[in-house]
């Protein structure tokens, strides 16, 4: 069986062979670095499942490493920081980080936060219905090809996002509280994370935006969650 690639890049060498001898017993393929240069070279030939990265390193620090990964690629990314204020965890969610991680941490806790990742990267949202296609007003969700249009233009959604807009797309109408919404797409451990789930929709819609479409087509309601307004849904099996 095809081992599952996972790239580590910490400038502290300790923190790098523990955490890739751990993950190599646990049937990973790891492979680390000691800087954020020396790895952005080596993501697109590696092509790995998840990124451990951590934020404070010399030269290249994490969150400009993360920036420009962002423009050629939605691999996963999990922040390991020593930097555990809300302001610097809302920046790393905000450029697309899918979890944050605070040091110190328990290695139960580490691989806890892996495998969720990974089990929702390859997450197919199950629908109640068979369609491959949702069209809702301009936007076209094709689930085949895990792909989100505006008109004529691509939304580029990471993992995560595209994640929780086809699970808002196959529920168009309906109200998802937050417990639902984080619980399918990030995990039952994640129920609590009402801040991931807000810097996802506030992501998502920032990039509808960019798209130039003013539809309010996400629907907040405060303290419960939030909803596709549904404008003439059509169905299609591709």
């Amino acid at each position: 069986m095809k081992k599952r690639k996972i790239i580590i890049i910490d400038d502290e060498p300790k923190i790098l062979r523990f955490i890739s001898a751990n993950l190599k017993s646990l049937g990973y393929e790891p492979h680390s670095f000691l800087n954020g240069s020396e790895a952005l070279e080596n993501i697109d030939l590696l092509d790995p499942e998840l990124i451990l990265l951590d934020i404070m390193m010399p030269g290249m620090d994490g969150f400009t490493l993360l920036k420009r990964l962002r423009t050629f690629s939605d691999v996963p990314v999990i922040i390991l920081t020593a930097r555990g204020n809300s302001t610097d965890k809302v920046q790393g969610l905000n450029m697309g980080a899918d979890d944050y991680l605070t040091k110190p941490f328990s290695l139960d806790e580490l691989f806890a936060r892996v495998q969720a990742v990974l089990r929702r990267s390859a997450k197919r949202i199950a629908n109640n219905y068979s369609a491959s296609e949702i069209k809702n007003g301009e936007v076209t969700l094709n689930l085949a090809q895990r792909r989100v249009w505006l008109g004529n233009t691509e939304l580029k959604l990471t993992e995560t996002e595209y994640g929780l807009f086809s699970l808002l797309m196959a529920n168009v109408g309906k109200v998802l509280t937050h417990e639902q919404l984080l619980s399918d797409v990030w995990g039952s451990e994640y129920r609590d994370e009402v801040e991931y789930l807000r810097v996802a929709i506030a992501r998502i819609r920032q990039k509808i935006k960019h798209a130039d479409y003013e539809g309010g087509l996400i629907v907040t309601y405060p303290g419960v969650g939030y909803m596709i307004s549904n404008k003439e849904v059509e169905k299609h099996q591709l």
